[in-house]
């Protein structure tokens, strides 16, 4: 049945979600990457899209910006549509200056300082880690298609526009990228029971300046978007 957020019908949103942060993006992953793609879902503009891969059953859908927003959905994906598996796929800023613009990285664990996992264990630290098999699928798929992926921690912050040296610590304790939301979901597929992973494009550098042409940045997501069907297909009978 629909939630607040999703209007799908029951049995119109695959085992297996995409969720970049932009419902632009998930239009245009449905448009070039999915067969059959059919819009399911568009409370507040948030679009949704169902079709295949390789015959498979698979998702995608916007999710907002920062940890409450994608939080909310993947909450309400899990929760009413049976969703089982949830792949984030968004752009994260470099926290060290060998971390290359386009590079792609594999969050094995967020760091943040949202509270919201705090929450969850009565204030205690909670470690915000990726699920194993769509880790290892992720790594699998980077080989086979001969893409450098860095895997590694990423810090997850409230703030977009942060004061300077925010992120020092982070990248001191070697955390290679700052974004919005990995921690979060890490959270919520702890919580209900869902596997998470968080696949990154590195589209800004904090350290060097350097930043993604919008050229250039659609290449790259490009790249991230075909690794993460490889592994919503691939992990389709895990």
């Amino acid at each position: 049945m629909a939630t607040p957020h999703i209007e799908a019908e029951p049995g119109s949103i695959a085992p297996v979600v995409l969720l970049p942060g932009d419902p632009l993006r998930a239009e245009w992953i449905a448009e070039n990457h999915l067969d059959d793609a059919r819009q399911v879902t568009g409370v507040r503009n948030m679009l949704g899209f169902t079709g295949t891969v390789s015959g498979v059953p698979v998702s995608v859908m916007g999710s907002g910006m920062g940890v409450p927003s994608s939080a909310i959905y993947a909450t309400e994906l899990i929760r009413s549509y049976d969703v089982d598996r949830i792949i984030r796929v968004g752009s994260c800023g470099g926290l060290r200056s060998d971390v290359t613009l386009n590079q792609l990285i594999l969050a094995i664990g967020a760091g943040t300082d949202s509270n919201i996992n705090r929450a969850r264990i009565g204030g205690h630290d909670f470690p915000a880690v990726a699920d194993f098999d769509l880790l290892a699928a992720a790594d699998e798929a980077a080989r086979r298609r001969q893409v450098e992926v860095l895997v590694g921690t990423v810090f997850t912050s409230d703030l977009f526009y942060a004061p300077d040296g925010y992120y020092d610590a982070a990248a001191v304790h070697g955390m290679l990228a700052v974004e919005m939301e990995t921690a979060g979901l890490y959270g919520v597929g702890a919580a209900e029971g869902a596997r998470m992973l968080s696949i990154l494009t590195v589209s800004d550098n904090l350290i060097t300046g350097e930043r993604l042409s919008t050229e250039d940045r659609q290449s790259g997501f490009d790249a991230m978007v075909a690794m993460a069907l490889d592994v919503a297909v691939g992990t389709s009978e895990a």
